[in-house]
């Protein structure tokens, strides 16, 4: 009989898996998946701090939204419900549960606020709570099953603390809250499904520190001793940094199915736009852009 082994690292991609994911069969391009990805974990984020969630929940939920889309295609699950049930299950997994009604309410703000529409408050249980609701518990319902029910993430925030100790950095003016930042953008990109914990946490500490340009020990080189390997920093790092260089007009990326097909046509950014022209007429604002959540920091750094 083989053996079982039980660990508790975090799952990671194989190459193939990387490569060749759902969404890529179903004819979305590598740039549109990009761009769904980063959306639906800009929701998770957002939701997450309206909640007053702990960003370990939150991290947990946008890792938990990215392991899914490489199970399943961006084609027939939505955006909007992953990430709702996401968001649902991740807070649930780190032991700090949210009412339906909380999670709805904020989500269907984003929605509106994502896509400039009138900020109106949803009457309390009309039917679009009760269609948020359904499409939340059967989302986390297929959030188990694609991922055959393991849950389980580790983060690199408490690891990337007690690096910071090791290096005497701890109490630097900038760099423990600028490398927190990284882990946060870092988790719309593919790193936490290619990368153990640790290895992130050396990255976005090299990152910070180069930001900074403090030297970090060379004699034994500092990321050694801590078992990453510099080549998988830089990666890392450049996946981050990346980010930073091609903003998203999120209020053209579409939350639902029926917005998919119009979006891979090209024909969904138009009409989106003179939808919510038309609805905030006489307003100023302009379409909101994702760049980084640098500018959401968490004040929960400890």
């Amino acid at each position: 009989m083989s053996q079982v082994k039980l660990s508790l690292q975090n799952a990671l991609l194989t190459l193939e898996q990387l490569q060749q994911t759902p969404s890529r069969e179903d004819g979305i391009t590598e740039e549109q998946e990009d761009h769904l990805r980063q959306l639906g974990c800009h929701l998770i984020q957002h939701a997450g701090i309206l909640l007053k969630l702990p960003q370990v929940a939150m991290a947990t939920g946008q890792i938990l939204f990215q392991r899914f889309f490489y199970q399943a295609s961006l084609r027939k699950f939505a955006v909007r419900d992953i990430s709702m049930g996401s968001v649902f299950l991740a807070a649930k997994v780190e032991e700090c549960p949210i009412r339906f009604l909380d999670l709805v309410n904020v989500f269907d703000h984003l929605i509106k606020k994502f896509h400039r529409l009138p900020l109106d408050p949803m009457p309390a249980y009309q039917q679009t709570f009760y269609t948020l609701k359904d499409a939340t518990v059967v989302a986390e319902m297929q959030i188990l099953k694609k991922l055959s029910f393991n849950v389980h993430v580790q983060t690199p925030y408490a690891i990337m603390i007690n690096y910071l100790k090791v290096l005497e950095l701890i109490d630097h003016p900038i760099i423990p809250q600028l490398a927190w930042s990284y882990l946060n953008d870092g988790l719309r990109t593919s790193i936490y499904i290619c990368y153990q914990p640790p290895t992130i946490a050396c990255s976005v500490i090299w990152l910070a520190a180069r930001k900074e340009n403090v030297v970090l020990p060379t004699s034994p080189a500092w990321w050694e001793v801590l078992d990453a390997k510099l080549e998988d920093i830089e990666n890392i790092a450049g996946h981050i940094t990346s980010l930073y260089h091609r903003p998203l007009a999120i209020s053209t990326l579409p939350l639902t199915i029926e917005q998919v097909e119009p979006y891979l046509r090209g024909e969904f950014n138009k009409n989106v736009n003179n939808g919510s022209a038309a609805a905030a007429e006489g307003s100023a604002t302009t379409a909101p852009h994702l760049s980084s959540t640098k500018s959401t920091r968490v004040s929960r750094f400890s």
